[in-house]
């Protein structure tokens, strides 16, 4: 019943910054606003876990560097006279639940550059990477352990 409250909150307030706090718009807006939370529960089904908020953290944390640090590397491959790359697919088994934690965490490693998520089949993930010689699965567990710390899950 709270993720429900939580909901209908969130629905109400988008819906008041939308009509600018308009008093008249409440009529339609109620309407729209139980609506968006029932919709809300079907698409997305409260869960069993709970976001951490230093898991948060954490994580952008870590995707901005990673994300900087995964442009130079791309940049500096990219520069080279002859571009020696050696690109290859790997099959990491993931240790994350399937569900929403698995989704980011595919999400994220296409987001960086030099991975692209090709395809996730139950628990295993199969990566596109620019140069095999990269300690790719590393840093597939580095990118696991921070999606896992966010949404609370143990690994």
């Amino acid at each position: 019943m709270k993720t429900v409250w939580l909901r209908a909150t969130v629905f109400a307030v988008t819906w008041w910054v939308l009509t600018e706090g308009r008093a008249d718009a409440w009529g339609v807006g109620l309407i729209f606003v139980v609506l968006a939370v029932i919709a809300s529960r079907r698409l997305w089904p409260p869960a069993a876990y709970r976001l951490s908020l230093a898991g948060l953290l954490g994580y952008l944390g870590f995707f901005m560097v990673q994300s900087v640090r995964g442009g130079f590397q791309v940049a500096a491959m990219a520069m080279r006279p002859r571009l020696a790359l050696a690109p290859s697919l790997f099959e990491v088994p993931l240790r994350l639940p399937p569900g929403p934690a698995q989704r980011l965490l595919t999400g994220t490693l296409s987001l960086l550059p030099g991975t692209l998520s090709v395809r996730l089949e139950g628990a295993t993930l199969c990566l596109h990477a620019l140069d095999a010689r990269l300690p790719i699965e590393a840093e597939v567990r580095t990118a696991e352990a921070r999606v896992a710390r966010l949404f609370g899950i143990a690994l």
